[in-house]
């Protein structure tokens, strides 16, 4: 009986693959999901991803927003939604939705995805085993209890890796004084690959990657290095909700990981196309 062409093509891709799965067998790669790229359908392939990689030998750890999630919440208990400098305003009640939404609603059902797809995960609040430290956000607007990160101890990831799992961290974090921070999930994933020692920091997003020029999708930028990144901070050059990701990017070299990339999440199989092709897509930064 002969081979099909299909099943030559199947084998071809897994030998081309053979490089990158040898390389980062034993990796933490540090994965941040959320916003707009975070369609129910995309999230199925993103968990399927995901499962992928932990079973030959990667570590992923999936950082999730859930901006939408909060507003649509807020919403249907009668609150609108309010922001200042793309920061929402977080009041106590509102923190209460924003825990309900990350930790009660996001977390569990990213879980549930990825165990649908024969994967092993568990969901972690930032404020579990004292995972994010938090305190008050300075700003010139009193915004509530948003938050910054202010510590990271790993010890609860680490834990849960060595398990077998793939840990879903929502991003919330317990302050000094006790209470609970909403905090930008683009930074706390920054913070967190740079304390895990990640090989390499993922963020997806719904836009191309970096660009040269914001109006043209076509103008990609495939790779920076850390110099360039801030001098486009430092020079406008990238505005509206590419800047905390870029900054977010730069903290998690500055920790020690030595590579960040800004993905399409809208793409299927992004993570698998960035990690295990030649080509890749998105930015890298290093």
């Amino acid at each position: 009986m002969g081979v099909s062409d299909s099943a030559k093509s199947q084998a071809e891709v897994l030998i081309q693959a053979l490089p990158y799965i040898q390389k980062w067998s034993g990796a933490i790669f540090v994965i941040k999901y959320g916003g707009a790229a975070m369609s129910d359908a995309s999230a199925a392939q993103v968990m399927q991803d995901l499962v992928l990689m932990h079973c030959v030998g990667i570590r992923p750890v999936l950082v999730h927003g859930g901006g939408p999630e909060i507003s649509d919440l807020m919403k249907r208990v009668g609150k609108q939604p309010q922001f200042v400098d793309g920061l929402r305003v977080t009041d106590a009640e509102t923190m209460e939705l924003v825990e309900m939404a990350l930790t009660g609603k996001t977390n569990p059902r990213l879980v549930g995805l990825i165990q649908q797809q024969g994967g092993r995960a568990v969901g972690i609040s930032g404020k579990d085993g004292g995972l994010i430290r938090a305190r008050k956000l300075a700003s010139a607007v009193d915004l509530g209890f948003v938050g910054e990160v202010a510590s990271i101890n790993p010890d609860v990831v680490y834990a849960a890796l060595r398990g077998g799992y793939i840990p879903v961290v929502s991003p919330v974090g317990l302050g000094i004084d006790g209470a609970t921070y909403n905090l930008n999930a683009d930074f706390a994933a920054g913070a967190l690959a740079g304390a895990l020692g990640a090989q390499k920091f993922i963020l997806m997003t719904d836009v191309p990657g970096v660009l040269s020029d914001t109006e043209s999708p076509d103008s990609l930028i495939s790779e920076l290095t850390r110099e360039q990144a801030q001098r486009m901070l430092d020079t406008g050059r990238v505005s509206g909700g590419m800047i905390p990701k870029l900054q977010a990017c730069l903290h998690a070299l500055e920790k020690g990981c030595p590579r960040a990339h800004i993905l399409d999440g809208r793409i299927p199989h992004a993570l698998l196309i960035e990690v295990f092709t030649d080509s890749g897509i998105g930015t890298m930064i290093r």
